[in-house]
């Protein structure tokens, strides 16, 4: 069974989604980041035959919702995050799963692609049954999916760039550089600024987080949804 892996900060306000600031402030930042961690969350939970793990940063008691996404990750193995980079953290949580789930593959995503679908992963699953290493690649040149076949192969990530619009090309070519080909999965938009927002929000406009994202607009959210917005 494949671990499915969500690597997440608690949405606390001033901590989380800065660049939504302005137009959104501190505040509404942390509910949209809070709204998009509940909709992947609960996307996982939907998803069959995968055993859900969150690495987090922080403690989801001290962010917005708190209580709503600790009703969601009942359940769910709650890992902390560790390290001093975002590298050195994801490389620490696919070693902390291979720790707690030996020999199983694992599936990491994080979340700032609310409009997942449990379909997506399924299938982001099934390919990586039959590879050793799996990437979807985001439109703004980082990766919105990992998957490896041994988790403990992640250990490379440190030498890996993150978030920059290289990022998912160096992360191919330092797992070619152990002779392993990472085979694509679809590409999909993250949300990193305002525009990202709305445009995520349109693919999903009956989510938590296109709610999250009218409120902080000032939009109602059936006029948001008739929007196209």
């Amino acid at each position: 069974m494949t671990v499915l892996l969500v690597v997440a900060k608690a949405p606390v306000p001033g901590a989380v989604k800065t660049r939504l600031c302005p137009p959104a402030t501190p505040e509404q930042a942390a509910r949209i980041a809070a709204a998009a961690l509940h909709d992947t969350m609960a996307t996982v939970s939907a998803t069959p035959g995968v055993t859900p793990v969150l690495a987090l940063a922080g403690r989801l008691g001290d962010g917005a919702d708190a209580a709503e996404l600790a009703a969601a990750a009942a359940g769910w193995l709650v890992l902390p995050q560790r390290g001093d980079d975002l590298g050195s953290r994801l490389a620490h949580a696919h070693a902390d799963v291979a720790q707690a789930y030996p020999g199983r593959p694992v599936l990491q995503i994080g979340m700032d692609t609310p409009q997942l679908t449990a379909a997506l992963l399924g299938a982001a699953t099934r390919r990586l049954a039959r590879a050793e290493v799996v990437l979807g690649g985001a439109t703004d040149g980082g990766w919105w999916a990992l998957g490896l076949r041994d988790p403990r192969r992640a250990a490379v990530l440190r030498a890996v760039p993150m978030s920059t619009p290289r990022t998912a090309r160096l992360t191919r070519a330092v797992f070619a550089g152990q002779g392993l080909r990472a085979v694509p999965l679809p590409r999909l938009r993250d949300v990193d600024d305002w525009s990202d927002a709305l445009a995520v929000a349109e693919a999903v406009p009956g989510s938590r987080f296109a709610r999250a994202v009218a409120a902080a607009e000032g939009v109602p959210t059936t006029e948001f949804a008739a929007a196209g917005r």
